[in-house]
């Protein structure tokens, strides 16, 4: 997620926006925050197409079909305008990172993995074709990985299918299918040839290799595709949807019946990209006050706990324990000084030693030792209970005094974060 730039809007509706989510050939996506705070994509239209009056007719019509895409691998439809200026569509907003960024960080997936991936795409393109829908831009960057499985994202050059009659050029190079090409009529099929190239994609196999747009296109037209190295199974099936013809590749339930993905236990993604999952999941983006919103800064993301952090508890005044310590640490000096005093016979003028007593007198008549010894230190017990008297205070105070000096800081690191949050 990126910052707000300074000409981004900062509301759209009744929603927040706090980051730039990315952008399209149809508009501007960024994050946003529903009055309640629960987080939603927030699509906004190019203002080269909110001047068209037959693009706001479709994009009319593509809202009234995409609000009944109710597919578990799709982000629904939550809200839009398609009369504003500019128009905006709001869907839910899903946490992970996308397809795309998952192989450029890890590489291709494994064989299980890819047949998971596979099936819940096909399980979306299902639910979008039953609304009558085509996506026309299945890619890579358009499938969310999720705990729970992919999500396909992105209706927003969708059309129609009846208003989809059109030659113009909209998709991605790489991921269109040969009729989009040629300026063909699309169907539904369409999305299944752009499905095969991402699967494939998934699996490390560039099915037309790779080059300039100009001669990638040509060989989508014209050569059939390299699918060496790809499982037998998963092969055929990917070389079944990069057919030619339209009518020959399957359609998304056999495509469901041709993959019956395993049923595994735990993730269905491999340890580092679950990790990546996981990590996005505890990161909020920045708030709708976060210094994200200027331009030019990027806030750090942090822990929700951190933004709902408390004040330190208790509520004893802050110079309550310093005073406390000083009140322990006199009265304790002066019985430590006492103790060692005495120990050492310079406050009576005796020489006793501090632990002296008459069983340390080695003389053959021990009545008469304890006699000398009492004569000699006629009261060791009062120096001895001084010294340890002394000696625990002592402890205590400094104890008093660590715990005051930790209450202090954590008392100011949360005045700090609480001010940085209000700002």
């Amino acid at each position: 997620m990126e910052p707000l730039r300074a000409s981004d809007p900062r509301e759209v509706g009744k929603y927040r926006l706090s980051g730039r989510l990315g952008a399209g050939g149809m508009g501007e996506v960024f994050f946003g925050l529903t009055p309640g705070r629960r987080p939603v994509a927030v699509k906004v239209i190019h203002q080269v197409h909110a001047a068209n009056p037959e693009f706001r007719r479709r994009f009319r019509l593509e809202i009234e079909a995409a609000r009944k895409v109710n597919g578990l691998h799709t982000a629904g439809v939550v809200d839009a305008d398609p009369a504003a200026d500019p128009p905006w569509m709001i869907t839910a907003f899903i946490a992970g990172p996308s397809l795309e960024r998952a192989l450029a960080e890890y590489g291709r997936f494994p064989d299980d993995t890819l047949r998971v991936l596979g099936a819940g795409i096909a399980e979306a393109l299902e639910a979008i074709h039953d609304a009558g829908l085509i996506h026309r831009d299945l890619k890579p960057s358009n499938i969310l990985l999720a705990a729970d499985g992919p999500r396909v994202i992105d209706f927003g050059i969708a059309r129609a299918t009846d208003a989809s009659q059109t030659t113009a050029l909209v998709g991605t190079p790489g991921f269109m299918s040969p009729e989009v090409l040629t300026g063909e009529p699309l169907t539904p099929a369409s999305d299944i040839f752009a499905f095969g190239l991402v699967l494939a994609h998934a699996a490390g196999v560039r099915p037309f290799g790779e080059g300039p747009q100009q001669a990638l296109s040509y060989r989508i037209v014209h050569q059939e595709p390299d699918l060496a190295g790809l499982e037998h199974g998963l092969g055929e099936l990917i070389a079944r949807c990069l057919a030619k013809d339209p009518a020959q590749r399957p359609t998304p339930a056999q495509i469901l019946q041709a993959l019956a993905p395993p049923i595994v236990g735990g993730s269905w993604l491999p340890a580092p990209v679950q990790t990546m999952v996981d990590q996005q999941a505890l990161l909020e983006p920045p708030g709708p006050q976060s210094p994200a919103n200027v331009s030019g800064r990027t806030a750090p993301q942090l822990p929700t706990s951190h933004l709902t952090a408390r004040p330190p508890r208790g509520t004893r005044p802050p110079w309550l324990l310093p005073l406390l310590a000083a009140t322990v640490l006199i009265p304790s000096l002066v019985f430590l000084a006492l103790g060692i005093s005495q120990s050492q016979g310079h406050f009576w003028g005796r020489s006793c030693s501090l632990f002296s007593t008459g069983m340390n007198v080695a003389v053959p008549n021990q009545h008469r030792a304890s006699v000398l010894a009492a004569e000699a230190c006629p009261d060791t017990t009062i120096p001895r209970t001084e010294f340890l008297l002394g000696v625990v205070g002592v402890a205590l105070s400094v104890s008093l005094i660590v715990i005051a000096i930790r209450r202090h800081r954590e008392t100011a690191a949360w005045k700090g974060g609480a001010d940085g949050r209000r700002r």
